[in-house]
């Protein structure tokens, strides 16, 4: 597979020729835009793979810089879910360092690998023109479910002491999160929950024989967003979770990296609710709810003060169950005879 792919990419088909047989006159102008710019690459892999990485980039932030922006600016604390954990100048930094690391290392290599694994499975990449729009909201639709059916349980997994120790703790530094942070992750973190994101497409590819990567460009931009807002640490009056009662969205995930134990999904919310993992969070919603509006504010921070005690304990516990485990791995080891 290798070597196909190197010749490939040394070697390619002229892109000219891939367009003998299409009818210029019946493209859109961002169909025309797609053309240009396999014509111009004049290398299909090169041309899929510099769009791809040039597209996560812009869409990662380009969605976290008004985060930034709205962190700077004490007028957005009233929709702040933790107002008195605002991220400094030096934890974005820090976080940004990282996550380009982890994009021009581990994301690099996939994206590179994705047009040939995609063309084996019949995907198309530089045709046009682009499926209807309806096409494309429908696959996205089934794309966005099963990418939380996967992180659910990949994630779940993830809060197991070992795993929990060796991968994920680099994701929860911070209790508060906010935009650049949501792909604050071990590498092998970003692999795995990658799966869900790019074995949807995939699956539906090789189930169904039709997919352009124009539909998964448009997926992993949504998705993106997704990501990123619900990291973003603010829940205003027109998020989307008060259209959409099953959305997760920032006060459902900013929940998770509280109590550390609630609310593994991605996206919606049912999945906790059919499984159990959202019982301190509903706890949490129905214990505000009681109250009066005018003791609401303090009755609410005393309960966050208080899960996020819990979660500091439940987070040890899993570490030291890591450490456990590690030890009792190690003490089973038999020591060669001198």
């Amino acid at each position: 597979m290798f070597e196909s792919l190197l010749q490939e990419l040394l070697h390619p088909e002229p892109t000219a020729h891939l367009y003998a047989n299409t009818d210029f006159t019946q493209l859109n102008w961002f169909e025309m835009q797609w053309v240009n710019w396999y014509l111009w690459i004049d290398n299909p892999i090169l041309a899929t793979g510099l769009m791809s990485f040039v597209l996560h980039e812009i869409v990662y932030f380009g969605r976290c810089i008004p985060w930034i922006i709205v962190d700077a600016i004490p007028y957005f604390n009233r929709w702040k879910l933790q107002p008195g954990k605002v991220p400094s100048p030096k934890d974005q930094w820090e976080c940004t360092k990282l996550v380009l690391l982890t994009h021009f290392t581990v994301e690099i290599p996939q994206i590179w690998l994705f047009h040939p694994m995609a063309e084996a499975l019949g995907m198309q990449t530089w045709q046009v023109p682009f499926p209807n729009w309806k096409t494309m909201a429908v696959q996205v639709a089934i794309f966005f479910v099963l990418e939380d059916f996967w992180h659910y349980f990949a994630h779940k997994s993830l809060h197991y002491g070992p795993l929990y120790k060796r991968i994920h703790k680099i994701h929860h530094k911070y209790s508060a999160p906010f935009g650049l942070a949501a792909e604050y992750a071990h590498p092998l973190e970003v692999l795995i929950l990658g799966v869900g994101v790019i074995g949807g497409p995939m699956l539906y590819c090789f189930l169904t024989g039709e997919m352009h990567i124009a539909t998964v460009y448009l997926w992993i931009s949504v998705k993106l967003f997704q990501t990123i807002d619900a990291h973003s640490g603010y829940d205003f009056p027109w998020s989307l979770r008060h259209i959409l009662p099953f959305w997760g969205g920032a006060d459902y995930h900013d929940f998770h990296h509280m109590s550390f134990i609630n609310n593994y999904a991605s996206c919606f919310r049912w999945l906790d609710y059919l499984l159990g993992t959202d019982d301190k969070f509903r706890a949490y919603k129905a214990r505000v709810a009681a109250v009066s509006a005018k003791d609401r504010q303090a009755v609410e921070q005393q309960i966050l003060d208080d899960t996020e005690k819990e979660g500091l304990r439940a987070q040890k516990e899993a570490e030291d169950a890591g450490i456990a485990a590690a030890w009792n791995s190690s003490s089973k080891r038999e020591v060669p005879a001198q």
